[in-house]
């Protein structure tokens, strides 16, 4: 026995803006997750160049450390905002599936 979605009308909440601000989310996470792994291309790319000039010469070791963490310290940042951005996105889904569920179970009770 299939049904399909209550569509009833007294809900609180407009489904099909729900559903866009999930989709958004999906994308715009996939837009952070591409920006920040880009920049830690570009900082890789960046070091790289800078240790192969000689502009590290004569660093201490906990310089160059500090240096490397810096470099990965950003990407860290993107790949929370990207997980943060796809769990409001599966949440939002859940939230609806829910109202969906509870209005289902009600009728039939």
């Amino acid at each position: 026995m299939s049904e399909k979605h209550s569509g009833f009308l007294g809900t609180y909440f407009n489904q099909s803006a729900v559903l866009m601000v999930s989709r958004a989310s999906q994308v715009l996470a996939w837009v952070v997750l591409v920006y920040y792994a880009a920049q830690l291309i570009l900082s890789i790319g960046t070091t790289i160049l800078q240790v192969g000039q000689g502009f590290w010469a004569g660093i201490g070791f906990t310089d160059a450390i500090q240096n490397i963490f810096y470099i990965f310290q950003q990407p860290l940042h993107g790949v929370v905002y990207f997980l943060a951005l796809l769990g409001i996105s599966q949440l939002l889904l859940i939230f609806l599936d829910i109202e969906d569920n509870t209005r289902r179970t009600a009728r039939q009770g």
